[in-house]
């Protein structure tokens, strides 16, 4: 094996291991909301809640709604991303 065959497999790798992370990242905005969603409609948590002078959403779904909030960039990078595709597109179609 030659320096450049190893080089071009070793960059595929890093390739693949971007390409995981990055879906990774879209799952983790709505996997945290969807937590936040079903900590805050536990029935039992809401028996046992503090009295009324606390938050209307207070510990475990307050935490997954702002781990929801963190990690929702990744997503808007996709939709300005595409919103840019699609402007272009229609530029392109206008001059034509």
């Amino acid at each position: 094996m030659s320096m450049f065959t190893i080089a071009r497999e070793c960059g595929r790798g890093i390739q693949l291991s971007r390409d995981g992370a990055t879906w990774l990242s879209f799952a983790a905005s709505p996997a945290f909301a969807l937590m936040a969603w079903i900590s805050a409609n536990d029935v039992q948590a809401m028996i046992c809640a503090s009295g009324p002078d606390g938050l209307p959403i207070g510990g475990m779904p307050f935490m997954y709604l702002l781990m929801s909030l963190f990690h929702v960039p990744p997503w808007l990078r996709f939709v300005s991303a595409r919103s840019r595709q699609i402007t272009q597109a229609a530029k392109q179609n206008q001059g034509d």
